[in-house]
C-alpha cells in the first residue's frame, strides 16, 4: 500500500509540473531530502504543519511551502532563521514577525530575542519540517536554530522532520571543540569549528548525546540525502546567506570567520564577501579593496577605508581546509598586540575557547596551537562516528 501511495504522489508531482530535476545543493548525483517528497508526504498529509525554512528551501524553482500547499498539505506557520524567510537581511539584523505576501502564511522570526519557538508559537502544530541549507561550521547560526527548534519540539510534543542536505564542508573535521563557558548563538554544542556533519547527523548527535536542555529528547525523523557521501564535492546553487555568495566563499568561511572579532575585513561590503582579507594598514599583501554599504552588509567593518591584503578567489579551499595562516599573517604584520582583537569576547565565542587568542598573544606558533586542540578533536570524532548517516 505504501508503495502504491508513493506512485500516486509521483504522478501528482508530474501532473503539476513540480518534479524539476534540479538540486539546490548536490554532488554530481545527490538527491536532498526535500526532493524525496514521496518519502515524507505520507507522514504529514493529515497533520497540521509548521515549516522552518528560508530562501534555500526550494524544489527546482518552487519553494517548499508553495509545493506543499499545491499538494493540499495544511501548513499553518513559517518559522524563519537569521537573514529571514527570503534570506536578504544583514547578518545580526533584527527581523520582525510578519506575513508571507504570496501565501498569506504568518512568519515567525527565530532570531534576535526570540530564537526558540514558544508554546504559543507551536499551538495547533503537529509536525515541524526543517529544510535549510547549512555550510558545516559551528558558528553558522542555522545549526543553533535547529538546536532551539529541537528543544521546543521536545517540550511541546511536536514531531520534527529534517529534510537533510549535503554539507559543502563535510569532507573534513577540524578546529577547537567548543568549551561550555563560550557557548552562544554562534556555537551552542561541544563540536569543533568544522564539524563534518549534515544537519540531520548533527540533530541525531544532539539527541543522542543529551545536549538539549535538561537532556530532553526530540521526536526526530531525518529524510537522508540519497547518493551522497561526505567526501563528495558539493556545489551550492543558491547562496545560503547574503555574504556567502558562492562555493569559494563557503570553502573559505571556516578560516576567515574568526576575523569577525578583529580589525580585518573579510569583504563584507564588497562583491567578494569571504573571498578577500585586508585591513587599513598600508603595504600589506598584494591586493586592495574598499568596503562600502551593499545589500546584506549596509554597515560593513572598515566601511569606506582602503584595505590592504589578499584576493583569495583562486585559493584551493579543499586543500586549505581550516587554516590559521591568514589570521597569523595579519596578527604578526599589525604588531602582535591585543588591539588586533577588536572584540575579544566575540572572537573567543567564534573560536569556542579563549586559548586560541591567549596562545597567539603568548607568541605560540600555529603548529603549537593546532596541537592544543587535537585531543578534543579525537574525542569528538569518536562521538561523530556514532551518528554518521553518510560515509
Amino acid at each position: 500500500m505504501h508503495r502504491i501511495y508513493k506512485l500516486l504522489i509521483l504522478l501528482l508531482f508530474f501532473s503539476n509540473g513540480l518534479m524539476a530535476p534540479i538540486c539546490l545543493a548536490q554532488s554530481s548525483k545527490a538527491i536532498p531530502g526535500d526532493q524525496q517528497i514521496a518519502e515524507y508526504l505520507p507522514m504529514i498529509f493529515d497533520k497540521r504543519i509548521g515549516l522552518v525554512v528560508n530562501h534555500t528551501s526550494v524544489l527546482g524553482k518552487t519553494h517548499l511551502a508553495d509545493t506543499l500547499l499545491t499538494l493540499k498539505v495544511p501548513i499553518k506557520k513559517i518559522f524563519a532563521p537569521e537573514h529571514g524567510f527570503r534570506g536578504t537581511a544583514d547578518a545580526g539584523a533584527h527581523i520582525d514577525n510578519g506575513k508571507d505576501e504570496k501565501t498569506g502564511l504568518p512568519i515567525i522570526s527565530l532570531y534576535g530575542s526570540h530564537k526558540k519557538p514558544t508554546k504559543a508559537d507551536l499551538e495547533g502544530i503537529d509536525v515541524l519540517i526543517f529544510d535549510i541549507q547549512d555550510v558545516g561550521t559551528r558558528f553558522y547560526t542555522y545549526s543553533s536554530t535547529l538546536h532551539y527548534v529541537m528543544e521546543a519540539c521536545a517540550e511541546n510534543n511536536v514531531k520534527l522532520i529534517i529534510l537533510d542536505r549535503p554539507n559543502p564542508n563535510g569532507h573534513y573535521v577540524d578546529g577547537p571543540v567548543l568549551e561550555k563557558e563560550f557557548a552562544s548563538f554562534v556555537g551552542l554544542n561541544p563540536i569543533p569549528v568544522v564539524h563534518g556533519c549534515s544537519l540531520g547527523e548533527l540533530a541525531k548527535m544532539m539527541n543522542g548525546e543529551a545536549w538539549l536542555d535538561r537532556g530532553i529528547q526530540c521526536d526526530l525523523t531525518v529524510i537522508p540525502v540519497k547518493k551522497y557521501k561526505h567526501s563528495d564535492k558539493v556545489h551550492i546553487f543558491i547562496a545560503p546567506s547574503p555574504n556567502l555568495p558562492n562555493d569559494q566563499a563557503i570553502g573559505l568561511y571556516p578560516s576567515l570567520c574568526l576575523f569577525e572579532g578583529t580589525n580585518v575585513s573579510i569583504g563584507r561590503g564588497t562583491h567578494s564577501q569571504f573571498q578577500v582579507a585586508g585591513t587599513n594598514v598600508e603595504g600589506l599583501g598584494d591586493y586592495t579593496f574598499t568596503p562600502m554599504p551593499l545589500p546584506g552588509a549596509m554597515d560593513p567593518p572598515l566601511k569606506g577605508k582602503l584595505c590592504f591584503g589578499f584576493d583569495l578567489t583562486k585559493v584551493d579551499t579543499r586543500d586549505l581546509g581550516f587554516s590559521l595562516k591568514y589570521l597569523f599573517y595579519f596578527f604578526e604584520k599589525t604588531g602582535k598586540k591585543e588591539s588586533f582583537f577588536t572584540s575579544p569576547a566575540f572572537f573567543d565565542k567564534l573560536a569556542g575557547t579563549n586559548e586560541l587568542r591567549k596562545m597567539m598573544l603568548e607568541g605560540k606558533s600555529e603548529k603549537e596551537i593546532r596541537a592544543s586542540w587535537q585531543e578534543g578533536l579525537k574525542e569528538y570524532k569518536k562521538i561523530r562516528e556514532k551518528y554518521l548517516i553518510y560515509r
